[in-house]
């Protein structure tokens, strides 16, 4: 089968150099099927369910450069991905993630009709799964 999209492999620390906190596990929503009683997305090449992993990147770095610090990466799996206990009570959970790929795209959301169009190179990410980060 051919990909449909660009997905290039990289290391959990090449995206995450200082870490990441779990902030929340949710089903990703496929907009087109909003208005149904079940509206999660869907993969296209696998018809497996979505979800999106909520994380604060630790690196000092994120906040700077009109990056943000949470970061979404979406999972694809039959079942809701459980991140794992929290080292520490009443924080999050320290997470890594297995198969992490980048895929480049244009967001032209900053285009106007007036012809000034800032339009940038952004990156979804993806992962196969979830799991307690490894003590360095």
């Amino acid at each position: 089968m051919v990909p449909l999209t660009l997905k290039v492999p990289v290391p959990f620390e090449y995206v995450f150099p200082a870490g990441a906190l779990c902030l929340g596990v949710d089903a990703a929503v496929d907009f087109e099927r909003r208005n149904e009683p079940d509206n999660q997305a869907r993969d296209k090449e696998t018809g497996e369910r979505m979800w999106v992993v909520r994380v604060l990147d630790l690196d000092p770095q994120a906040g700077k450069f009109g990056r943000t610090t949470e970061v979404k990466v979406k999972v694809v799996a039959p079942q809701q991905p459980v991140p794992p206990a929290s080292a520490v009570p009443g924080y999050p959970p320290s997470i890594e993630f297995d198969g992490l790929t980048l895929t480049p795209y244009v967001d032209s959301q900053r285009c106007k009709s007036s012809g000034n169009c800032r339009a940038r190179m952004a990156y979804s990410l993806r992962a196969d799964n979830i799991r307690a980060a490894v003590s360095a």
